[in-house]
């Protein structure tokens, strides 16, 4: 059904909702906009939140100032479609915060090979009940150290890139922020890069299914390229067979050493090679070569524990 709806009729969706009513309400107010960028204009330096009508929009919105709400009015029934601002994502955010709630992001191609639902510039930000698909990337961004995101009941499926551009984009890439939660979420048919890369100096990944049968030219499942403390834990992870790098399923300290590994604990999780498939990846690979916590996981034939680099 997806193939049949032409970019005419996906325009027409997007011009009405809910019998003609305006797509984009500010709750505080009342006022509704046609253009999702009017709505977080009018929203200003405020904490607000704009809830968002069902339908399959073709807008994007960047957020300058205040601490914003992006709410679907029903869940999985807002669709970002293939719309960018600044050539980077759906939603370019360098206010005070963001939290996004029950929104669909799809189809998000740029030429620099990082076209994202979510573009995080500045700001903390939530992310929860989302659907972030076929896209360059799901989540990128984040730079400043005392930042926190968190990602909650979200999925993260046919993301990535390797063979665009020079440089790599993942279902979700997280820099040098302060700390980076992922939990009840789920990552799935990767198309290239890492389905998890942060540089934060601090993780919290729980409870997540990373299941790469379907994945194609994929690397890690978690990649900690400057290291980090925290928690890896109660995570289902399958290696599917069409890999890039197949050497490990998380990999600690492989760019840099700039955060501290030291009592990193890995967990409680379950992890396997997809039927069929003969190789000996290690579950977690250390460049870091300070004492991590690995405890008890586990593991399926040929995944090897631990090893250091």
């Amino acid at each position: 059904m997806r193939a049949l709806l032409t970019p005419l009729f996906l325009l027409a969706v997007s011009a009405t909702a809910q019998g003609g009513a305006a797509p984009f309400t500010l709750l505080e107010t009342g006022q509704g906009f046609t253009r999702l960028q009017d709505a977080v204009t009018a929203a200003g330096d405020r904490d607000a939140t704009i809830v968002i009508a069902p339908g399959t929009w073709r807008e994007c919105a960047i957020q300058g100032a205040g601490r914003l709400t992006f709410r679907a009015a029903r869940a999985g029934t807002a669709v970002f479609d293939d719309v960018t601002c600044e050539g980077k994502a759906a939603l370019v955010l360098r206010g005070r915060g963001a939290s996004v709630d029950g929104l669909v992001f799809r189809d998000m191609n740029v030429h620099d090979g990082n076209g994202a639902g979510i573009r995080l510039e500045k700001g903390d930000l939530h992310v929860s009940n989302a659907m972030f698909l076929d896209s360059q990337e799901g989540i990128l961004g984040g730079a400043d150290a005392g930042e926190r995101v968190t990602v909650d009941r979200s999925t993260f499926a046919g993301l990535g890139q390797c063979d665009q551009t020079l440089d790599c984009a993942h279902s979700i890439y997280l820099g040098p922020i302060g700390e980076a939660t992922v939990t009840r979420s789920r990552f799935e048919r990767g198309r290239g890069g890492h389905y998890l890369k942060s540089r934060a100096a601090r993780v919290t990944v729980t409870d997540n299914s990373f299941d790469d049968t379907g994945g194609h030219k994929t690397n890690y499942m978690i990649d900690l390229p400057n290291g980090a403390t925290g928690l890896v834990a109660r995570n289902t992870f399958v290696q599917g067979r069409d890999k890039e790098n197949w050497s490990a399923f998380i990999v600690v300290a492989a760019e840099a050493r700039s955060n501290s590994s030291a009592g990193l604990r890995v967990e409680g999780n379950t992890a396997a090679l997809a039927p069929g498939i003969t190789r000996s990846p290690a579950f977690v690979a250390d460049l870091s070569h300070q004492q991590l916590a690995v405890g008890a996981n586990k593991l399926g034939p040929g995944v090897r524990a631990f090893e250091q680099r």
